[in-house]
């Protein structure tokens, strides 16, 4: 890939200094209180980031989706739960949105959530439906001219905030010709009648952002609240998937990369036995190898951005990202805490919440077998 543009660089720069500035000196406070950072959305609304991929006719930034990317490891660098906030409101919010919704829908939806005014949520996985999305048992039936919907969601981001607008579910609308399950996507507005948010779970990570299970007893919305065609709300929903692991790769990537800059400061400070302990090979090397693998993440979320952005196929390269990206992060992260010593195993140090924060990274957005799955697949095995 072509080195970043002067625009590239210069997003990535303001939101390195944002990251820094603003959501380094307070995000460790609201991690530990599972609170979600309100002031911290508002203040990226207004630097435009939840509109960066979509065009400006759409009300967005007219950027692109290695922009997203980009600003996405920047902030994951200093915090993944602001990171995935924007992740899940960009990719698996206003993205299926723009991408298969009618001009109504766009009109009524996008302006809020591409300026970062209202979240949108995902609603896919459900309690006997994780990696087998396939065996969705949410129901939607066609009542005159509204959908009924029963089932359940769980661990949905940005789902019960205080600005979430709507989730879009995936349901079992039907039954096909060959007897498999037709699947479709329904827009439910937040605060319909027997919507309900439950409360939010008791997470190891991401403690700053927002997860919920959802409930649907009788929801009635209007027809018009489909989403793109009847029967496609699972292809939609695997596309939105192919791209948010472009995004989950860039996250992952900052969190190893963030590891890396907080064990190169520690190992300057911290001496034993007379030296900083960055002056023994052993911590040398740890540290090396930990920027190998955050260097190599990144690469390989170019490559898969790239393949996206030429409008070439891009599945297999988004799974090679994320697999990698994600286990690199879980490393990085093991090694920053051991680099650490006592001081890794306390919460108020950044290397903590990494440590806490990237094994859901080999999970969400499809998990690391998965991704084998797919790459094999594509290579015809």
């Amino acid at each position: 890939m072509a080195m970043l543009t002067e625009e590239h660089e210069a997003l990535r720069s303001s939101v390195r200094e944002f990251a820094r500035e603003v959501v380094a000196p307070v995000i460790g406070e609201f991690y530990e209180k599972h609170a979600f950072p309100y002031d911290i959305v508002r203040r990226m609304g207004a630097m435009g980031l939840f509109g960066l991929p979509f065009p400006e006719e759409a009300g967005g930034m007219g950027g692109d989706y290695l922009a997203l990317c980009l600003t996405l490891e920047e902030l994951a660098r200093v915090d993944s739960s602001v990171a995935i906030t924007l992740e899940a409101a960009i990719s698996l919010g206003a993205m299926p949105i723009y991408r298969f919704g009618t001009e109504e829908q766009k009109s009524r939806w996008l302006p809020d959530l591409v300026s970062g005014e209202s979240l949108a949520a995902f609603g896919l996985t459900e309690p006997g439906a994780g990696s087998d999305a396939g065996g969705t048992t949410t129901r939607a039936v066609l009542d005159g001219d509204e959908w009924v919907i029963n089932g359940t969601k769980c661990f949905i981001t940005n789902s019960g905030t205080d600005i979430t607008s709507l989730v879009t579910v995936t349901a079992v609308t039907g039954t096909n010709p060959d007897g498999s399950k037709e699947i479709s996507s329904i827009i439910v507005p937040s605060g319909t009648p027997g919507f309900t948010v439950l409360p939010g779970y008791s997470k190891v990570g991401w403690c700053a952002s927002d997860t919920h299970e959802l409930a649907f007893d009788d929801v009635r919305v209007p027809a018009a609240n489909l989403l793109g065609p009847r029967g496609r709300g699972f292809a939609q929903f695997l596309r939105i998937l192919d791209e948010g692991r472009i995004a989950i790769a860039a996250l992952a990537t900052g969190l190893a990369q963030g590891c890396v800059d907080e064990s190169i400061a520690y190992a300057r400070q911290r001496h034993a036995f007379g030296h900083a302990i960055g002056d023994f090979q052993a911590i040398q090397f740890k540290i090396s190898d930990m920027e190998v693998r955050a260097h190599t993440s990144r690469l390989a979320y170019y490559d898969a951005a790239a393949k996206l952005l030429s409008g070439a196929d891009f599945k297999r390269a988004a799974a090679i990202a994320k697999l990698h990206a994600s286990e690199c992060a879980v490393e990085n992260a093991r090694q920053a805490t051991q680099i650490h010593g006592g001081y890794g195993f306390m919460n108020e140090t950044p290397v903590a919440r990494f440590w806490r924060d990237a094994k859901i990274l080999e999970i969400g957005e499809g998990t690391s077998e998965i991704q084998r799955m797919i790459i094999a697949r594509d290579l015809g095995i």
